[in-house]
This record gives C-alpha cells, sequence and structure tokens, in this order.
C-alpha cells in the first residue's frame, strides 16, 4: 500500500513544503488515481447563511488497497488552529456516525428540534462546542458506519480489531494531507463504546513513534467519556441503581449474597441469583438507562412495548435506532431529536453538499448496530496501563446519571492502575456552580465526573463539558 494513496498533493500547502517538483508530478500521477481531496464546505442545507467555522468533508482510504473508503467531517478550531490541538473523535456503538458526535455532543452544530413536518430539519450554531479550542476530526468508523463504505464485500468485515486498525490508518493518513498540523499536539477521543478503542489507537501511535514511522504524530495523550473498557461495566449497575433510590435495601442485599457482585455470566444452576436478577429487570425496566432521570420515550406503535423488549432495546441500544418512529414530540422527549439526523443526511442536497459519493450509500442511519460485528477484542485495560507507563495525558470523565455505563465502574477499573492521588477528591465550577467532581492522579489521569450528565455528557451538559474540556486541554485545573 502506497503511503501516498490517499494524500491530496495539489494542494499548495504541499508546494509550500519544499516538495521538488519531479517528485511532486510523479506523486500526482499516483494521487491521480488514488485518492480526491477533501472539500470546503461554506454552506449546508437547513442552516442559514454561511457556515462561522470552517467545515472540510472528505474520505480516506485505509485497509487493504484502500477498499475501506471512510468519511471525515473536519471542523477547524475557531480560535487558534496553527497552536490548538487536533483531536480525533469516534463515536460509539460500534457503529454509530461520527455526525452523531458532531451535532448531539461536541461539535458547533445541533438541529433545531421542532416537529417534523416532511421537509428539512433545521440546523443552528451551537457555542458550547469543543472546536471553541481544537481542531476536531470526526470519523466514520467501522466500515459502512455513516457515510463510509467498501469497496468489496470483503472488506465490509467489522470487528474491534479492525475498527482500532482503520483508525490508526485513518489518522496517519489524514495528517500526511494536512502537514500543516504536523506539529499540532494530538489527542485521541470518544465515547462509550469507543473506550475499547481510543486507549489501543493511542497505544498504536505511541509505537510507531518509538519505531521512528514517519509521519511522526504529536501524540500528548487520550480522553473518553463513559467508556465501556470491558463486560465487567455492567456488573456495577446493580449498586448504581441501590445507590440511586431504583432498587431496595432488601433486593440489593440478596442480590450481593446470592450473586456475589457476578450479574453478568451467571450460572444457570444458581437459581437464587437468577430469580432475584429477574426482579432487578422488571423493576428496572422502565427506567432510561442513558440518561436515569428523564423520560423512556414510547415508540410508534399501536401496542405499548412489552418490559423485555424495552429493557432489551434501552440495554443493548441505548443511543436509540434512528429509524424508528415516535410518537407526537414532548419537549421532553430527547429521542425524537435523534430521527432528524436521518431526514436531514438522507436528503439529496444535504448529500450534494457535503460531497458523498453519489451510489456509495442508500440510506444513511446515525447508528448501525445490526450490522455483524466481531468482537474480538475482551478489555482496552492493558492498553490504558501501557499508556501511563509513558507519561500520557488523560481525562476520563462520566456522567453521573447513566446507568449503561456507571460511574462506579469507571471509577473502580482507574483504582486497579494503583496510581498514587495527587489532586484529592473535589468539585469543579461551572459560572459559580457544583458542576461536578474531579481526581487527578500520578500518571498523569484525570477522572471527573458531570453533575446531572447521561451516558454522552456533553449532549447533556454542553456548556460544563466544553468548560471541562477546555480547562484540561490547555493544561489548567478546572
Amino acid at each position: 500500500m502506497s503511503i501516498f494513496s490517499s494524500t491530496c498533493l495539489t494542494d499548495p500547502r504541499f508546494i509550500c513544503h519544499g516538495f521538488l517538483l519531479p517528485i511532486l508530478l510523479l506523486l500526482l500521477q499516483i494521487s491521480s488515481q488514488l485518492g480526491d481531496c477533501g472539500t470546503i464546505v461554506k454552506y449546508l442545507p437547513g442552516f442559514q447563511g454561511p457556515l462561522p467555522f470552517l467545515l472540510e468533508t472528505g474520505y480516506i482510504g485505509v485497509g487493504e488497497n484502500d477498499d475501506v473508503q471512510s468519511f471525515y467531517y473536519f471542523i477547524e478550531s475557531e480560535n487558534n488552529p496553527r497552536e490548538d490541538p487536533l483531536m480525533l473523535w469516534l463515536t460509539g456503538g460500534p457503529g454509530c456516525s461520527a455526525f452523531s458526535g458532531l451535532v448531539y455532543e461536541i461539535g458547533p452544530l445541533a438541529f433545531q428540534v421542532d416537529e417534523y413536518d416532511g421537509g428539512l430539519p433545521s440546523l443552528v450554531y451551537k457555542p458550547n462546542s469543543w472546536t471553541k479550542v481544537s481542531s476536531i476530526v470526526f470519523v466514520d468508523l467501522p466500515v459502512n458506519t455513516g457515510f463510509s463504505y467498501a469497496r468489496t464485500e470483503f472488506a465490509s468485515q467489522r470487528s474491534d480489531s479492525l475498527s482500532v486498525n482503520q483508525a490508526y490508518q485513518f489518522l496517519r493518513k489524514w495528517i500526511m494531507d494536512h502537514p500543516e498540523f504536523l506539529n499540532n499536539k494530538v489527542y485521541i477521543a470518544g465515547d462509550s463504546y469507543s473506550g475499547m478503542h481510543v486507549p489501543i489507537i493511542a497505544d498504536e501511535i505511541s509505537k510507531a513513534n518509538e519505531r521512528g514511522l514517519q509521519p511522526w504524530i504529536n501524540l500528548q495523550g487520550y480522553l473518553m467519556g463513559n467508556p465501556k473498557i470491558d463486560e465487567k461495566e455492567k456488573n456495577y449497575r446493580i449498586p448504581f441503581a441501590h445507590g440511586m433510590g431504583l432498587i431496595s435495601d432488601e433486593l440489593h442485599q440478596s442480590l450481593q449474597k446470592h450473586c456475589k457482585g457476578e450479574y453478568v455470566n451467571v450460572d444457570i444452576r444458581n437459581i437464587l441469583c437468577s430469580s432475584y436478577l429477574e426482579s432487578y429487570y422488571e423493576i428496572t425496566s422502565d427506567i432510561n438507562m442513558a440518561h436515569i432521570l428523564e423520560p423512556l420515550c414510547e415508540l410508534d406503535s399501536q401496542n405499548p412495548l412489552k418490559s423485555s423488549w424495552r429493557r432489551s432495546l434501552t440495554e443493548n441500544y441505548p443511543w436509540k435506532l434512528n429509524d424508528i418512529h415516535l410518537r407526537l414530540p414532548s419537549g421532553n422527549c430527547r429521542d425524537y431529536g435523534y430521527l432528524l439526523s436521518g431526514y436531514w443526511a438522507n436528503n439529496d442536497k444535504v448529500r450534494n453538499a457535503l460531497k458523498v459519493r453519489k451510489g456509495t450509500k442508500k440510506k444513511w442511519q446515525r447508528c448501525t448496530s445490526h450490522m455483524p460485528y466481531k468482537f474480538d477484542i475482551s478489555s482496552s485495560f492493558p492498553y490504558q496501563v501501557n499508556l501511563s507507563k509513558e507519561g500520557y495525558r488523560s481525562l476520563i470523565y462520566s456522567g453521573d446519571h447513566d446507568m449503561v455505563v456507571p460511574f462506579l465502574a469507571t471509577q473502580a477499573w482507574i483504582r486497579s492502575l494503583n496510581y498514587s492521588i495527587v489532586d484529592d477528591w473535589r468539585p469543579w465550577y461551572t459560572n459559580g456552580q457544583v458542576a461536578g467532581y474531579t481526581r487527578t492522579y500520578s500518571n498523569a489521569m484525570t477522572f471527573a465526573t458531570v453533575k446531572g450528565g447521561g451516558h454522552t455528557a456533553p449532549e447533556y451538559k454542553p456548556q460544563e463539558c466544553l468548560h471541562m474540556y477546555s480547562r484540561w486541554i490547555s493544561e489548567r485545573p478546572f
């Protein structure tokens, strides 16, 4: 595979970096056959007027023969892009589009949530964007997520290890396409299921830098929100539910006694444990696990959802699939806003504006969790051990009302790293109010809770999370 397979060598940024003309002409010939340049998007359907920030979209080929064409949205820092850090953002799932992270979490766009009338949903500028202090590349991975696609059936395979490898390849090639960012500090980031991938990608970059692989990437660290790192997180849902007053003392004590802290891989012969677990599931079946204080929206169906189906949907697909129609929205039904992204992204004018290649994607979905996926990495914990030894900075944050990956689970694996505390548990503030609690460890790891946040904390508490991120990324205390 040529290292220039997706490099946009017609870009004057390369010429001014001193490439000799004969070499440039040769590489131009290679490039013309292998890749497209990213495109600056100045206007988006549904947004009034020109975009008040720089948006670039495009594809980077990864995998064997570049058969995976990964789509990206790049938003340049609204502050000082030449000096501000560069962040690669991966949305969880696995299989949720990067656009979900952009428009619902940390990017400068948001949907105007109105009752859908069959037209194009409206976009508005979001002031609490993390692009206020950093440039961000949002990439659609794994393959067939968002607008990414495969050129061959073989390339359509999806797994943890493939996701990591493709994200690593993507960043390396993207930076080669954008050499003006070669010296910027780089962070790898994501939330939810991307906690399985983010530390491994960072570890791969670190090892490549040690080997002297070019281009050298100025990796500084990583950050993760309510991250899944293995299956053990699920064991903390029951103590979380008890602490939040969702289950009784008696049920909690019975679960502890008969399940002995193991609530995931329960021996079917343990009848009492299984019985108490069934009681727990029934009691919590109407709880929105992504944020326990928010309503669990009913889906558009003639019959109400059975508790078991609803529980399965909430537990396994907390992001709510965007092809499920809701009833008439209420002001507090967050799920309705997710539907708007599907109506917007499947509009032909939108696709033309984003420069999506025609014929490569029949239907865009916010999340494609129903596609085959091989879970071939059991834990990202060992890679965080490696990164800690190398001294990389990390920010781990948890919305404290998330029951999908409770903050108790995250605190537990952080403790097991066994690093000493250098700044003990204390509140952090936004606008003079407590926004959460934080603690810093000797391995340059900061843990923070976001008070009132859910599974994707910036979605629920955008101002507080921007404050948290902007201070951490600039290496200042909260």
